[in-house]
């Protein structure tokens, strides 16, 4: 039956062409959902055509929002992440404040309701909602969760051409490449004798080491990752005894209270006030600081302020900047 039907509107198609006096091949036009639209491939090697661009976006983690916020408009996100609006952490609290919905993990079923054009998920985090929500005809692209500062321009790359606005994005890593030139023009005019080691104590406590964002940074700011001159990699915990060993120049200590409703300084007693650690130059010289985590974690374009961030904790002033810098290229 199908090969007639078939059949059947070839001939009526051909009838149609020469009532109307055109010529065959005007009728291979490709439709338009051949012809129009563009095809964007994701981290895990999957095709996504998209028809137009995005108007309707949702990103599962807080460094895409803040890409994301870098290249359209707030109207443009149908939600961003709980934490976005909190200074403590975010870099974009002004274009958060703007969206009315804030997630943390949703379901499913949830980010169908808010009728996304498309869902982007970093490859550390909710993939087992990436088949599910192709499933029902969503759209979803996998990107890099960054541990490198090439990879977060790759990930800048990535999100712009799902969105059809590649220039934002190419204007974006224009805006980081100046930050980062000028932050090792600084850093180039530091001794070597003069370097400092750093260890951050993170509410994460296998955070840290080597193969982590922080740890790249920490070369670009021309200071030591202690956690990673000992050997210790992203994912493994540092013990108080391989803490003592390291001995670093400065601790970074954290800031974070989700909202207010988490005492980060309860934490910071359990290694201050313990005698074995008393004998840290970091502890004895008073080098206790708290780098402002909105920066210090960000892993979108303003990775690039985080940088900065940790050479002003132990550089000083010469690195001094103020709160809420973000990277954007919307008009």
């Amino acid at each position: 039956m199908k090969r007639i039907y078939g059949a059947l509107c070839i001939l009526l198609l051909s009838m149609l062409l020469i009532l109307s006096g055109c010529h065959a091949p005007a009728a291979t036009t490709a439709s338009p959902v051949s012809a129009g639209g563009y095809d964007v491939t994701d981290v895990q090697g999957t095709v996504v055509h998209f028809h137009s661009k995005p108007q309707r976006i949702l990103t599962l983690s807080m460094e895409t929002d803040e890409i994301m916020l870098g290249l359209v408009s707030p109207h443009n996100m149908v939600a961003v992440n709980a934490l976005l609006d909190d200074p403590l952490n975010s870099t974009v609290v002004p274009q958060a404040q703007q969206i009315p919905v804030k997630i943390t993990d949703p379901s499913v079923e949830a980010i169908a309701a808010m009728k996304p054009d498309v869902v982007i998920i970093p490859d550390w985090g909710s993939l087992d909602k990436v088949g599910p929500l192709r499933d029902l005809g969503i759209s979803v692209v996998v990107c890099k969760g960054a541990v490198t500062v090439a990879e977060v321009t790759d990930t800048v790359r990535l999100l712009s051409r799902v969105i059809g606005e590649e220039e934002r994005g190419s204007e974006i890593i224009r805006q980081m490449d100046v930050q980062l030139a000028d932050i090792k023009r600084q850093v180039d005019a530091i001794p070597q004798e003069k370097r400092k080691s750093v260890v951050l104590i993170s509410l994460m406590n296998t955070y840290g080491g080597i193969g982590c964002l922080f740890d790249d940074a920490c070369r670009y700011a021309g200071v030591t990752n202690g956690m990673a001159s000992a050997g210790i990699r992203n994912g493994q915990a540092m013990s108080k005894e391989m803490l003592v060993k390291i001995n670093p120049d400065y601790l970074f200590l954290p800031s974070y209270t989700d909202h207010g409703s988490y005492d980060s300084e309860r934490f910071i007693r359990q290694y201050l006030d313990d005698p074995a650690l008393q004998t840290l130059t970091a502890v004895k010289e008073n080098h206790l600081v708290k780098p402002r985590e909105s920066y210090l974690y960000n892993g979108s374009q303003d990775v690039v302020f985080g940088i900065r961030e940790i050479a002003f904790s132990v550089y000083g002033q010469a690195f001094a900047q103020p709160a809420g810098k973000h990277i954007s290229a919307v008009p």
